[in-house]
């Protein structure tokens, strides 16, 4: 029994399972002002599969294509991919199972949800590529996180709305602003693998101004959504605060770069907890 409680901690050190923080909010972000308030328990329920099969499926796929790169670089030796406690194939079947699951569960949801897996897997395992020979695999990661909201109003209204693509955008320039600052830890290993992250091929200084005038986008973005939502007063306020832990995330990278991970996981992690309570706020409380 503790030989599959061991295996079951390693997959979830694998796909780092509380990260799914990340997206998580925004999908629900979507469905709550896409129903006007409550979807219910059903789509509650699917929505947290599809979330986390996904997420699942993608962590697990870079995982596995990054082997030969995650035992070379000293921050990822000690993954359980690389370590010697998963191999290959068992990480290959939990990927093709997440992958089957996310597929299952978006019929369940709706034919266009069932349409939209094909390519949405297709873009989530390209992002383990792009690093090889683009620097836009940043803008990839977070294209892959910013599929949340388009699958929520999906899930809910069977459509894709304008204001979900703003929320979308947002979530894109938001997910590749972060991943910017996180990347400065790999500037060396990147460069001396010939891999092409922004920092690696332009330098600090500009990988800190390129990551600031994303996080301007999003907050742009975030503001036509919820204009075009026609959200209210605690709308804004998500706006407002997301702004500011922006700008707080940029001033401890800028102050010590050790403060990286804390930026990455704790400040990014809350804000979208607090986004979606406002949303619930301004969606079910007010009305």
């Amino acid at each position: 029994m503790q030989k599959y409680i061991d295996k079951l901690s390693d997959f979830n050190e694998l796909v780092m399972f509380k990260h799914s923080i990340f997206s998580m909010p925004f999908i629900f972000i979507s469905m709550i002002v896409a129903a006007n308030g409550w979807f219910g328990f059903k789509l509650l329920v699917l929505g947290v599969l599809a979330a986390l099969s996904a997420r699942n499926f993608a962590m697990g796929f870079n995982r596995w294509t990054d082997r030969k790169y995650d035992i070379l670089n000293p921050r990822t030796a000690s993954r359980p991919s690389v370590d010697g406690r998963l191999d290959s194939k068992s990480i290959a079947v939990f990927v093709i199972i997440n992958a089957v699951v996310f597929i299952a569960t978006a019929y369940l949801i709706n034919i266009l949800a069932f349409w939209l897996s094909f390519p949405i897997l297709l873009i989530l395992a390209s992002y383990s590529f792009f690093k090889r020979f683009s620097e836009m695999a940043h803008i990839i990661l977070g294209l892959s996180l910013a599929l949340a909201p388009i699958a929520g109003v999906v899930a809910v209204q069977g459509r894709i709305t304008l204001w979900s693509v703003f929320l979308s955008v947002g979530v894109m320039f938001w997910v590749a602003g972060f991943d910017l600052l996180y990347s400065l830890q790999d500037i060396d290993f990147d460069k001396e693998n010939n891999l092409y992250s922004i920092p690696s091929r332009y330098g600090t200084k500009t990988t800190l101004t390129l990551s600031a005038l994303f996080h301007v986008l999003t907050i742009i973005f975030w503001g036509v959504f919820v204009l075009f939502a026609h959200l209210h007063f605690f709308g804004y306020m998500a706006i407002c605060i997301s702004a500011l832990m922006l700008l707080y995330e940029h001033y401890l990278v800028r102050k010590d770069f050790t403060k990286i991970d804390r930026v990455f996981f704790t400040v990014n992690g809350y804000l979208g907890i607090i986004f979606l309570i406002f949303i619930i706020l301004d969606k079910v409380i007010v009305i």
